[in-house]
């Protein structure tokens, strides 16, 4: 099988990324539309959801990307499989992220995972990073109450702007009382986990659930 070669770093504030993705449809997307939704964002080649997907056949899986080749070859894996719970987006997240969840039904978006995203080190390029407080804000609207996001990165200073971000919105309660999850609590790891951790090199983890907002 060819591999796609892509470019490793895309700027989302480019002019081609700054079109919203359209509304899903998901009646035309899942086989059954209702069942619990897990959303993977920066998903990449898609191989953890791909595992994902097979492992937890009673859950829908929908993988972001802002890198299109690797979304068109990551769809084709699935229709090569005839998974039906399963399936990849191009788009940019941060502008994209309200529009694709508007028409979900509500309760429905049950779990989130971020990882290990672009870093971008330069503090100029801070607004390049996916996660941003309005990312955040937007996630809040729309996973259910008990709902969970996990973050990891093998880059702290990373790690620990998408934990304090998610942290100072009221909507999220970090789960865990250590400063990092020691252990992955999802059955599959990514690519880039397994040759951080091959290399003896840290992942900082966190988590947070969605709970109820007093007001």
């Amino acid at each position: 099988m060819a591999v796609v070669r892509v470019r490793q770093h895309v700027n989302p504030l480019a002019r081609k990324y700054q079109s919203p993705a359209n509304p899903i449809e998901w009646e035309k997307v899942y086989t059954q539309q209702n069942q619990r939704l897990h959303l993977d964002i920066g998903c990449a080649r898609g191989r953890f959801l791909l595992q994902m997907a097979q492992i937890e056949t009673n859950w829908n899986f929908l993988g972001l990307e802002i890198r299109e080749p690797l979304v068109v070859e990551a769809n084709r894996l699935v229709c090569e499989l005839g998974l039906t719970n399963l399936h990849y987006l191009f788009c940019n997240v941060n502008n994209s992220l309200r529009s694709l969840l508007s028409s979900l039904t509500p309760g429905t978006l049950q779990r989130v995972t971020i990882q290990f995203p672009d870093p971008w080190f330069k503090s100029r390029h801070a607004k390049r990073r996916v996660v941003q407080p309005e990312l955040v804000a937007e996630l809040a609207d729309y996973l259910t109450v008990g709902g969970v996001v996990f973050l990891q990165s093998d880059v702290e200073f990373v790690a620990s702007q998408m934990r304090d971000l998610f942290a100072e919105n009221p909507a999220f309660e970090r789960l865990g009382t250590e400063e990092w999850l020691t252990q992955n609590p999802l059955p599959v790891p990514t690519e880039r986990e397994i040759a951080t951790q091959n290399k003896g090199e840290s992942v900082y983890r966190a988590a947070f659930v969605r709970k109820i907002v007093v007001t």
